[in-house]
């Protein structure tokens, strides 16, 4: 029944009920009481419809609190995870750094004794062939001393990138202190070692840079050796050297080989 209709019709009761000449009609008191009662239950229905649409509207606006509440929760996480992931790029950026300073030149970003020396160990433990090859610049110190250390830096720079151009992907090649570089070149034999300094040494002296109109050069002299079995590394790094001071003791702009 409809709305409008159950209106009607409590209307209609309640008109009969008032009216005088039904009084004393049989049906009169339990129609009475039967409209009582069902207003009653009227009332009950609308009071916890009331109270339905009073607890659902509690409960939209705690889920709204609570919602809002995840949603900030969610952005605080969001932001701490943004920091945190932050944080955890510096520090692996600063790790890289760190690991790049200990182990290579910050002048010529090439791999420094520690790091050569940790990859010398490396084939001595694996008994590979390997030679070494000190260079020298020649006469380093009066380029630093007429034309300033901002030149000296440059030319080293310019000597790194034509080393790293011209040795194999595989070689070594690492600033050993000033202007002395050390070469490690795997599986080579001493003839071989030879020949490649010899080609680097003409190339390095091709290497040209500019101060003001005046270009600069210089020359190269290196000290080889070849690793012996059963022979510790800095064994080999001493007969290399002991080849380099010969080298520059003969005039220089040379390559000579350590005897066994």
């Amino acid at each position: 029944m409809k709305d409008h209709d159950e209106e009607a019709l409590l209307a209609e009761v309640a008109t009969l009920l008032d009216a005088s000449e039904h009084t004393g009609h049989p049906l009169h008191c339990a129609l009475q009481r039967l409209y009582r009662q069902h207003c009653d239950q009227r009332v009950q229905v609308e009071r916890l419809i009331s109270i339905s649409d009073r607890y659902q509207l509690l409960a939209m606006e705690a889920q709204q609190v609570t919602q809002r509440r995840y949603e900030r929760t969610l952005r605080r996480q969001r932001k701490l995870s943004r920091i945190s992931d932050g944080y955890q790029a510096l520090m692996r950026e600063r790790n890289q750094a760190l690991q790049q300073a200990s182990t290579h030149d910050p002048l010529t970003e090439l791999p420094n004794r520690r790091l050569i020396g940790e990859r010398l160990e490396e084939l001595v433990s694996e008994r590979r062939r390997f030679s070494l090859a000190l260079l020298d610049i020649d006469h380093f110190k009066l380029i630093n001393d007429h034309h300033g250390h901002d030149i000296g830096d440059r030319l080293l720079v310019a000597i790194t990138q034509e080393l790293s151009a011209t040795l194999r992907h595989y070689d070594l090649c690492g600033r050993w202190g000033g202007e002395e570089f050390l070469l490690l070149l795997a599986d080579t034999d001493l003839q071989e070692a030879h020949a490649i300094v010899e080609r680097l040494r003409q190339r390095l002296a091709a290497v040209t840079i500019h101060d003001a109109d005046q270009s600069l050069s210089v020359t190269v002299s290196a000290g080889l050796s070849q690793h012996l079995h059963g022979e510790p590394h800095q064994t080999t790094l001493k007969r290399a050297d002991e080849a380099l001071l010969k080298a520059k003791r003969d005039g220089r702009d040379r390559s000579l080989s350590a005897t066994r």
